[in-house]
C-alpha cells in the first residue's frame, strides 16, 4: 500500500536533478508517508539517466527513446503505477504528486500538501508556494487565462495590473497567509492530485506537448466539481525554465501552439477570434523588436503568426 507516488519528468536536467531528488527523498523520509518515486526521462542527451541510476537506485526510472513531452511523460508513469488499468482502486496510491526536476523541496512541504489534500473530500488538487533560487517570491497559482492575459503579454500595462487579478495573479497577502486558498490552477511544477481525480479525469491531454497541459487538466478537474488549493505553508524552490530555456525559439512555437489549443477548447467563438487577433498584433510587435542576430527567434514568431491566422 502506497500513500503517495511522486512523478518527475526530465529532459537534459542532469545539472539540477540531484538536488531535486535528494531534497524530495529527504522530505519523504521524514514525512511518515508510504511513498514511491518515479522518474521519466525524455531522451536526454546529457547524463541525467546515468546520474539517477547511480545515485538514486530506489527511484523507478523510465528512460524514453524520444522526447515525448511533459504530459505524455507523466501519463506514462501513471500507467506504470497502475492507472488506466484493470484492478482495484485500493491498489493505487491515495495521491499522485507531479514535481518538476528544477525544484528543491523544503522540509515538511510534501506532508503539508498531502494532509491538506486529504482533509476535505471536495478538494482534488493542491500545489505548493514557490520561490526562486534567491528566495524571491514566485507566483505559484493563477486564474484561468482570458484576453487580459494576452494583452499584458504584448502591450504596455501598468505594473499594478500585471501583478494583480487583471493578469490572472492572486494577491501576495494570500500567499503570506498560513491558510490554503482556492485557485483556478497551480503550476505543474508542484501538482498533487487525489487518486479519484486521476481516475475520473484520465490524466494529461497529450495534444499539449509542452505548456498549458496543467491548465487544460485543471479546467477539466474544475468542471468535474473538484476544488483546487494553493498551500502557502508547503514551500518549494522552483528554479524555473531549466528545460525550456535550452530551446528558446522552439519553445515559443510550443507555447503558442498550446495556447491556441487551449483557447479553441475553452473559449466561445468570439473570444477565440479576439485572442487570435491580439496574438497576431502582438507578435508582429515582437517581430519588429527582434534583432538581426536572432534569425531563429524571428522565424519562430513568423511561424506562430501563421498558426494564429489558420
Amino acid at each position: 500500500m502506497v500513500d503517495l507516488a511522486v512523478i518527475v519528468v526530465t529532459w537534459n536536467n542532469a545539472d539540477v536533478i540531484v538536488d531535486a531528488l535528494q531534497s524530495l527523498l529527504d522530505d519523504l523520509n521524514g514525512s511518515n508517508l508510504r511513498s514511491q518515486v518515479w522518474l521519466v526521462d525524455s531522451a536526454s542527451a546529457d547524463e541525467t539517466v546515468r546520474v539517477v541510476r547511480e545515485r538514486f537506485p530506489s527511484v523507478g526510472l523510465i528512460a524514453c527513446e524520444q522526447n515525448i513531452g511533459f504530459g505524455a511523460g507523466n501519463n506514462l508513469a501513471l500507467q506504470a503505477i497502475g492507472f488506466n488499468q484493470d484492478g482495484a482502486a485500493s491498489q493505487l496510491p491515495a495521491a499522485v504528486y507531479l514535481l518538476n526536476p528544477d525544484t528543491i523541496t523544503h522540509a515538511g512541504a510534501t506532508r503539508r500538501l498531502f494532509d491538506t489534500l486529504m482533509a476535505q473530500t471536495e478538494v482534488g488538487v493542491v500545489g505548493a508556494r514557490l520561490t526562486y533560487a534567491d528566495g524571491a517570491f514566485q507566483h505559484s497559482a493563477f486564474r484561468f487565462p482570458d484576453l487580459r492575459q494576452i494583452w499584458t503579454e504584448f502591450f504596455p500595462t501598468p505594473g499594478r495590473l500585471t501583478d494583480g487579478p487583471f493578469n490572472g495573479r492572486y494577491s501576495r497577502a494570500q500567499y503570506d497567509s498560513a491558510h490554503p486558498f482556492e485557485v483556478d490552477f497551480t503550476l505543474g511544477a508542484t501538482m498533487m492530485l487525489k487518486r479519484e481525480v486521476v481516475q475520473q479525469t484520465t490524466g494529461f491531454n497529450t495534444d499539449y506537448f509542452l505548456y498549458c497541459e496543467e491548465i487544460d487538466w485543471a479546467w477539466r478537474i474544475k468542471r468535474a466539481g473538484w476544488r483546487i488549493l494553493c498551500v502557502p505553508r508547503a514551500q518549494v524552490t522552483h528554479l524555473g525554465g531549466s528545460s525550456t530555456s535550452q530551446a528558446r525559439p522552439r519553445s515559443q512555437i510550443d507555447l503558442w501552439k498550446s495556447r491556441l489549443l487551449l483557447y479553441d477548447t475553452y473559449y466561445p467563438r468570439w473570444k477565440r477570434t479576439a485572442a487570435r487577433l491580439l496574438m497576431i498584433w502582438g507578435l508582429h510587435r515582437k517581430l519588429r523588436a527582434v534583432s538581426a542576430a536572432e534569425p531563429e527567434l524571428a522565424q519562430a514568431y513568423r511561424a506562430v503568426i501563421e498558426m494564429a491566422k489558420a
